[in-house]
C-alpha cells in the first residue's frame, strides 16, 4: 500500500529545526541556507496541511497547538530514520566487516575461530549473521559469506576453503551402551539423531549410505531436529548418533566428546567456500582482512 500523504522531506527537516530551535535564523544556520528559504519550506507544508504550525512573533517562532503535536511525530519520524541510516552506514564503515552463514557454521565452526581473528587484528568489529536455506547467495546482505556448497553458485564470486567428509559420531557414553556398533550395517540398532529441514546442499542420513554404497538400514528410532547445533548438542548428551561434518564436530572429536563409532567416511565433492558479493565494501581494507584470514582456515 502506498504511503501517503507525505511531505516534503525539506519542508519537514526545516520545520524541525525551526520549532526545536525556536527560530528561523538559528535553523537556517543550522541547515547552511537562507532563512528565507526556512521560511518558504515552512509555508509550504502548512499549506499543504491546510494548517498553521507556527505563531511568528517579532522576537520569537512558537508552535501553535496543532504544530506542537505534530513536531513530536516529525521528530520521532525523523529520529528512527536517522538511527536505521546510522545502523547500515556503522556496518559498513572501514572497521566493520558483517559476515553471514549458516546458524551451523557461525556457532561450531566460525565462532570458536573469532578469538584468533581478534588477536591479530585490532579495529576491527564483526558482524556474523545466520541466514538459513539461501536461495540466493547474491542478494545476501553482507560484505561476506561462508557457506558449504556441492558446486560454486553462479552469479557470485567464491574461492574454496576446504573440502569436507561425513561420518557417524556419538559420544562416548552411547557407544559404551551399544557395544555391538562396529560397523554402518549396525547402525540399525541406533537412535538417529535427524536433521529435518537441511538445506540443498547438505547430505541427509538416506543420502550418506547411497553414497558411501553400503545398504541402507531403518534406525531403531529418531530424534528430528531442525537446526544441525541442536544435532550435535543431542549428540553431544548422549541421545544418539549423529552425521558428524569433518570441519563442524573436529573440536569434540579431539576433546574426546564425540567418537567416530564406525569406520566408514563419505568424501564429498562440495567445499566450505568464501562468497564475495560485489559493491563498495569490495575496496575496504578490513573486508580484504577478513577475507585473507578466512582462506587460512581449514
Amino acid at each position: 500500500m502506498k504511503i501517503q500523504p507525505l511531505p516534503p522531506f525539506k519542508a519537514l527537516v526545516a520545520f524541525e529545526a525551526t520549532a526545536r530551535l525556536g527560530s528561523f535564523t538559528r535553523a537556517a544556520d543550522e541547515l547552511n541556507v537562507t532563512q528565507g528559504a526556512i521560511s518558504r519550506q515552512i509555508g509550504l507544508l502548512e499549506e499543504m496541511m491546510g494548517a498553521h504550525l507556527l505563531d511568528r512573533t517579532t522576537r520569537s517562532v512558537r508552535l501553535t497547538a496543532t504544530g506542537e503535536q505534530y513536531f513530536q511525530s516529525c521528530r520521532e519520524a525523523l529520529l528512527a530514520l536517522a538511527d536505521a541510516t546510522q545502523l547500515i552506514m556503522r556496518w559498513h564503515g572501514d572497521g566493520q566487516v558483517t559476515v553471514a552463514t549458516s546458524t551451523a557454521l557461525a556457532s561450531l565452526w566460525l565462532l570458536p575461530r573469532i578469538p584468533e581473528f581478534n588477536d591479530a587484528h585490532s579495529g576491527i568489529d564483526l558482524r556474523i549473521v545466520a541466514y538459513d536455506h539461501v536461495k540466493d547467495y547474491r542478494k545476501l546482505e553482507c560484505d561476506l559469506a561462508v557457506y558449504y556448497c556441492k558446486s560454486p553458485p553462479p552469479g557470485i564470486k567464491s574461492t574454496p576453503i576446504c573440502h569436507e567428509e561425513i561420518f557417524p559420531v556419538c559420544s562416548p557414553s552411547y557407544l559404551a551402551r551399544a557395544p555391538e556398533l562396529r560397523s554402518a550395517q549396525d547402525l540399525a540398532s541406533c537412535t538417529w539423531l535427524w536433521l529435518d529441514e537441511s538445506d540443498r546442499d547438505w547430505v541427509s542420513w538416506a543420502d550418506w549410505f547411497r553414497r558411501v554404497g553400503i545398504a541402507p538400514v531403518k534406525p531403531r528410532n529418531k530424534i528430528n531436529l531442525n537446526n544441525y547445533s541442536m544435532v550435535i548438542q543431542a549428540a553431544l548428551a548422549g541421545q544418539g548418533v549423529a552425521l558428524g561434518w569433518g570441519n563442524l564436530v573436529d573440536p569434540y572429536l579431539k576433546d574426546g566428546s564425540l567418537v567416530r563409532p564406525v569406520p566408514e567416511t563419505l568424501q564429498t565433492e562440495g567445499q566450505f567456500l568464501v562468497l564475495e558479493p560485489s559493491g563498495p565494501h569490495e575496496r575496504r581494507k578490513s573486508v580484504g582482512s577478513f577475507r585473507d584470514w578466512l582462506l587460512t582456515l581449514k
